[in-house]
């Protein structure tokens, strides 16, 4: 089980937003912040940092479990609307697995961000 991931992001101002807005409808928010560093979590840990820094390799795939199918379409309008750009607009992905739903937003790093619900 992951504890933590850190991810460094170009311009911390405009990532530290756009993450906040697209992960608001997950229970995220900006728990602990030092400097240009940001950690993001659901209750009392931050489980998702972020902070300023040239990005490493290539872009990432990040997925965020999401509650319920709404949560995820919540995620993905909030994230379009802080600025992502779509990659895969909500909807069942039966290749995964039957019950899988997911959306698919380029952060504005290009890193790939999901939020998905495996509940059918």
């Amino acid at each position: 089980m992951l504890d933590h991931i850190s991810l460094r992001v170009h311009d911390y101002e405009t990532s530290k937003a756009f993450f906040v807005a697209a992960l608001a409808p997950l229970g995220y928010s900006v728990l602990r912040e030092f400097g240009a560093i940001a950690g993001l979590g659901e209750g009392d840990k931050p489980d998702f940092w972020i902070g300023a820094g040239e990005a490493v390799g290539p872009p990432l795939h990040i997925a965020f479990q999401a509650k319920n199918r709404e949560t995820v379409d919540a995620f993905y309008k909030a994230a379009i609307a802080a600025g992502g750009k779509d990659n895969g607009a909500p909807g069942v992905r039966a290749q995964y697995h039957p019950g899988y739903y997911g959306a698919f937003v380029l952060d504005p790093d290009g890193n790939n961000i999901e939020a998905v619900c495996h509940k059918g």
